[in-house]
């Protein structure tokens, strides 16, 4: 099921605190925040936007790759290798949990309790093989045949509502992050097992590409006040990605580095110390299954690129925006 979108809801920046801790709220409610509505097409439903200035601040402290790519495309160039040594934030203590450099992920680290949400933000760090297109990788979190190849719990993945205007999108950005060429609100179901119930997500996610090639993928879960948005039907036990990043920045014209960063709190009662491990094994599995599409086995590469050449020539167009 997807539905096309009539308005969008943009909330410019309030002064309402955030209860996860960073200085605004993604989705702030306050007298002082402003609402913008932007017509798009055919259904008539209202997405609130978030905070893109709090979002993609929020990206740049915890992703360093991300920081670089959107700041300093020079440095970016060199991938990992640009990023400064002191390239976090002070007030972000990780902890490294993997390094070798023989591996695909050759690095993962972790802040426990982050913004004391009950869940880890956890820090992927992988050099791979292949050109760098970001609406490729993000198809092994979005759509739901990619997914299985590595998610052996994944239901059901699909994206609920399309965002259709992205020049309107772009306009709520301040073109300041890139080109959003895809944007829209997904729904994400998993399966029960060994007594664990289901878990479903509510979440907006885009991608931006940038001048240089480099791409961040980006999401954040929907807010509680949103929940009109999910289907019909009884609902499961609530899972939410607070932050979810995943920068791809190009090393040369047949590899790129990829920084991935997720807080993902499971819901129900289920101890951070068990699901960590978990999460941990599935993204590594995914990387695993990326790289294998990367390297064209069975052609799947190869297909992918023309279709997507066929579809950029059919929907290629003049906008009607000047950006600067």
């Amino acid at each position: 099921m997807k539905f096309r979108l009539t308005n969008l809801i943009v909330l410019v920046a309030g002064t309402a605190t955030s209860v996860h801790g960073f200085g605004t709220a993604l989705f702030p409610v306050s007298p002082s925040a402003q609402q913008q509505t932007f017509p798009t097409k055919d259904q008539r439903e209202e997405i609130e936007l978030p905070n893109f200035d709090e979002l993609f601040g929020r990206i740049k402290q915890v992703s360093p790759l991300a920081r670089i790519t959107l700041e300093d495309q020079e440095a970016a160039s060199l991938g990992f290798a640009g990023i400064p040594k002191s390239g976090d934030s002070p007030s972000l203590k990780w902890k490294r949990v993997e390094a070798n450099k023989g591996r695909l992920v050759h690095e993962i680290e972790k802040i426990d309790n982050f913004q004391g949400l009950n869940a880890p933000l956890l820090r992927f760090r992988s050099s791979m093989q292949g050109p760098c297109d970001g609406e490729a990788f993000a198809n092994f979190i979005t759509n739901l045949e990619d997914r299985k190849k590595w998610d052996a719990q994944i239901d059901n993945v699909y994206e609920a509502y399309t965002i259709d205007d992205l020049d309107m999108a772009n306009m709520a950005m301040g073109f300041n992050y890139g080109d959003c060429i895809k944007m829209g609100v997904g729904h994400c179901v998993t399966k029960a097992n060994l007594g664990i119930d289901a878990r479903e997500q509510l979440t907006i996610c885009g991608i931006n590409d940038l001048d240089d090639g480099s791409c961040i993928i980006w999401g954040t879960e929907m807010e509680d006040r949103h929940n009109y948005l999910f289907p019909p039907g009884p609902r499961t036990t609530r899972a939410r990605s607070h932050l979810f990043c995943t920068t791809l920045v190009p090393t040369s014209p047949s590899s790129f580095d990829v920084e991935y960063v997720i807080q993902l709190e499971i819901g129900g009662k289920i101890p951070t110390w068990m699901t960590t491990p978990i999460v941990i094994d599935n993204v590594k599995k995914m990387f695993s299954v990326a790289q294998k599409f990367f390297n064209n086995e069975g052609g799947e590469l190869e297909k992918f690129l023309e279709d997507k050449a066929k579809r950029n020539e059919l929907t290629s167009g003049i906008s009607f925006l000047m950006t600067p």
